[in-house]
């Protein structure tokens, strides 16, 4: 049998024995490795199906439609007793994302605070953000989550003795009690406006960025975004109404009725995330501007650029390239580590799927299958959307 060309040999044209040409040994070991891949997880599925048969233990994702009859005490959408566990699995992923966006939010907000503070030339901000990032990020989360739950929110006083905000929000071992809008008929044309705006306020950027490319002429177009975001929205709302009214919350006997009750397990679990994450972003963003030369800030002070305006359109931009990559794993990490709200009871995913619906339904493979698979899915779309900005802000060469 021939054997085909060995390109590494240097035997160009020559033909060599199939065993000792490079490329063949690739494909037989690639192939092996494959196959041998393919035996290993057919003998655990068989395994796991054999022992699930001895127990007696139903295999399949039918359970899903099955009533699942407990009781979750925060959710984003209907549900009842007799909700099915598919429906169950959606609150729980639900209050997952809420969770994390949020967190996302205040700890990158956080995170540039403290980072920034960190390089201030004021001696007491710039120490005490340090005791901030180097005290936050030595405890572990778990037990920072169980000091804001049981160390400080258990002892908020009673419902009878709230902490007023305003008398608008009240603060007790039961949460926070807050105003919510209930939305009318005809209300969809505000957030319909405010999608309007939003475009808008894209494509003005667009269009500054372009005319300063071209004319060198700058244009805010912060503002006039932001006008159009807040603006268009108010001018709707003032032609056509509102379409809603604001619900209060308001003490009746021995609970508040009315408004929007937070419960505390989310407040704690927000509290813990956003601060833990923010010290490691902090680090970020003190990395990442250091990382810009010095020589450039001060080539623009030498302009006669304003301080805030070099940071603006100079440092920061650059630091940024430094800043996203580490960014987009402590948004991961977020994410992943809100599993841990468990230990206080919030009813995320892993609580309410992974806890209570499999230790009723008992089909661990398939309730823990789908957990892994929606921290999966959740962590592959920030990633693309963190590689696509990180993408978009890459430096261009010319």
């Amino acid at each position: 049998m021939t054997g085909l060309v060995d390109r590494a040999s240097g035997l160009t044209g020559s033909s060599v024995p199939l065993w000792k040409n490079r490329t063949a040994r690739a494909l037989f070991y690639q192939a092996l490795v494959a196959g041998l891949l393919l035996l290993l997880t057919a003998f655990f599925v068989h395994n796991t199906g054999v022992n699930l048969a001895k127990r007696g233990i139903a295999s399949g994702f039918g359970f899903l439609h099955g009533i699942a009859g407990f009781d979750i005490s925060f959710k984003l959408v209907s549900y009842s007793l007799t909700s099915t566990y598919a429906r169950a699995l959606l609150i729980g992923l639900l209050n997952t994302l809420l969770v994390s966006a949020l967190g996302v939010i205040l700890s990158t907000i956080l995170g540039f605070i403290v980072g920034v503070a960190r390089l201030s030339n004021n001696w007491l901000i710039a120490k005490l953000a340090a005791v901030y990032v180097d005290v936050i990020r030595n405890i572990p989360l778990l037990a920072q989550l169980i000091f804001w739950y049981f160390g400080v929110l258990s002892t908020l006083p009673g419902v009878r003795q709230s902490i007023d905000i305003f008398s608008l929000f009240y603060l007790n071992q039961r949460g926070l009690y807050s105003p919510v809008p209930e939305l009318q008929p005809g209300f969809g044309i505000i957030p319909v406006a405010l999608l309007v705006g939003m475009l808008g306020a894209v494509l003005v950027s667009a269009w500054a960025r372009r005319r300063q490319m071209l004319t060198g002429q700058p244009f805010h177009s912060f503002w006039a975004g932001l006008g159009l975001i807040i603006g268009l929205p108010l001018v709707v709302g003032l032609l056509f109404g509102f379409r809603m009214v604001w619900s209060f919350p308001e003490l009746a006997g021995f609970n508040f009725k009315g408004g929007f009750q937070i419960a505390p397990e989310f407040i704690a679990l927000l509290v813990g995330l956003s601060i833990h994450t923010s010290a490691f972003i902090a680090e970020n963003v003190r990395s990442g501007v250091q990382a810009v030369s010095l020589g450039q800030t001060e080539a623009g002070l030498a302009l006669g650029l304003k301080r805030g305006i070099v940071t603006r359109k100079i440092v920061l931009p650059q630091a940024l390239r430094v800043i996203v990559p580490p960014l987009t794993s402590q948004y991961l990490n977020l994410t992943k580590n809100s599993s841990l709200a468990v230990f206080i009871g919030f009813p995320e995913v892993v609580a309410v799927f992974a806890g209570t619906t499999l230790n009723q339904t008992g089909q661990a493979v398939e309730c823990i299958a789908l957990t892994m698979a929606i921290y999966l899915v959740i962590s592959l779309i920030i990633s693309a959307f963190m590689n696509w900005y990180n993408r978009h802000i890459a430096l261009v060469e010319r």
